[in-house]
């Protein structure tokens, strides 16, 4: 019986956080054009653009569009 392994490895997607003048926290991913998120605080801006960070990249992948070379997500199998 042959046995199939998928290895999934990803680097750390750089996140940027800035303060608005109004006082809302902007996280933003500077490799995927667009995605950002506010938040009441660094901590809620910062969860919010993971998980949109994560369907963006879902669909790229589920598209078949390359994932950006600088996130340099591999599969391997």
């Amino acid at each position: 019986m042959t046995r199939l392994t998928n290895v999934v490895s990803i680097q750390p997607i750089r996140i940027d956080v800035e303060r608005e003048q109004d006082g809302r926290f902007l996280a933003a991913v500077p490799e995927l054009r667009g995605v950002a998120a506010y938040g009441v605080d660094d901590e809620e801006a910062i969860r919010k653009v993971k998980a949109i960070s994560l369907l963006v990249l879902a669909e790229v992948i589920d598209s078949g569009e390359g994932v950006p070379e600088s996130l340099r997500v591999l599969f391997a199998t």
